[in-house]
């Protein structure tokens, strides 16, 4: 279990929440790790039966912990990417998901709010999946879900031109169930939870599944994460990465594809 994610049990209902505020809640391979064993255990726990993801602090999560990525960027130790791992266990859930988002959620943190069933979120958070602007690929099967859920032209923006959605906007396109005030978020969320929790578990997973293409989910999912891997020790993302840690812009205009 990692010190950065924080397990809690409020009767039925399971909390996992990002606990690393002091770096906007990035997501380390060990709090991904902690999460993805949480998410996994629930679903075979019958006294559980609705997992809720918050954090501490004013971020959701900013996504991913950069130097992971400029690691596997330099040619770094290469092993299987915690992040994948978690992922995958989102897309297999079977039991419902609810999601409090207050403040910022970039990359994953966003992604994953796609196979949550039940969004709660800040009028002023900041949603964004920057992948393109570090020389990647969406993951979590967005590349799939996002244009469905919100329509090609604006999901492209949102990859390749690295644009955001607030939270109110994320409400209007049906990413989100609620857009509140961010002190109201987590209690709202839990009490979605909670009231998810009284209705019949067998009818509630029947639901889940009819809605789901858990199949076609995580076949996108693996063509993603080949990509991803590839892209990751590509000559732009050794770019991209090397720019961030120098506090400059990237050049890529003397790289081909």
């Amino acid at each position: 279990m990692s010190e950065h994610i924080e397990v809690r049990r409020d009767g039925p209902v399971l909390e996992i929440l990002f606990a690393r505020p002091e770096k906007k809640n990035a997501l380390s391979n060990a709090m991904y790790r902690a999460a993805r064993e949480a998410l996994e255990a629930a679903q075979t726990d019958g006294s559980i039966r609705v997992v809720l993801f918050g954090s501490e602090g004013d971020a959701f999560t900013a996504g991913n912990d950069i130097a992971d990525f400029a690691a596997a960027a330099a040619g770094g130790e290469r092993r299987e990417p915690e992040a994948f791992r978690f992922i995958e266990a989102l897309g297999r859930a079977e039991k419902p998901i609810v999601a409090a988002v207050p403040g910022f959620a970039v990359g994953v943190g966003m992604t994953m709010l796609l196979h949550c069933d039940l969004v709660y979120v800040a009028e002023t958070a900041k949603l964004s999946t920057p992948f393109v602007n570090l020389a990647l690929v969406p993951e979590a099967a967005s590349s799939l879900l996002l244009p469905l859920r919100i329509g090609h032209a604006r999901a492209f923006a949102m990859f390749a031109l690295g644009e955001s959605l607030s939270g109110a906007e994320a409400f209007t396109l049906g990413l989100a169930n609620k857009a509140l005030p961010a002190a109201e978020v987590l209690p709202a969320a839990r009490a979605a939870a909670k009231a998810l929790a009284e209705r019949p578990l067998g009818a509630v997973l029947a639901t889940k599944r009819l809605m789901r293409d858990v199949a076609g989910i995580l076949a996108r999912m693996g063509g993603e994460r080949q990509i991803f891997g590839e892209r990751l020790q590509s000559a732009e993302a050794r770019e991209a990465f090397q720019a961030f840690a120098e506090r400059r812009p990237p050049d890529f205009s003397r790289l081909t594809s």
